[in-house]
């Protein structure tokens, strides 16, 4: 299942409220969960600097993470990117057995 990474920075009004965050949370959480069957979680970071959070997750599909990052949105982010992802073994695997000409 392809993984992807969801970079959110919180809208001003989230911001400034860390309960009303904790709450947009959840219901976030709940909409992602009913509506993106599929999706797994593998890991949930607050940052610093340009985005506050990093969500890693494997969806089923690339359309699956479109959703993901519209509910995101949706749910009051002032901004949310998925990124497909893959691990650096992978990648090193496809780029040294790739034709070069």
């Amino acid at each position: 299942m392809p993984t992807f990474v969801l970079m959110t920075k919180m809208s001003p009004e989230l911001a400034g409220d860390p309960r009303g965050r904790k709450s947009a949370g959840r219901d976030w959480m709940r909409q992602v969960t009913e509506r993106c069957p599929g999706v797994k979680w593998l890991g949930h970071y607050a940052l610093l600097g340009q985005y506050d959070f990093m969500d890693i997750y494997d969806a089923p599909d690339l359309e699956t993470a479109h959703k993901v990052s519209y509910l995101s949105m949706a749910g009051g982010a002032a901004s949310a990117e998925s990124w497909p992802a893959m691990p650096y073994e992978r990648f090193i695997e496809l780029v040294t057995t790739t034709d070069r000409r």
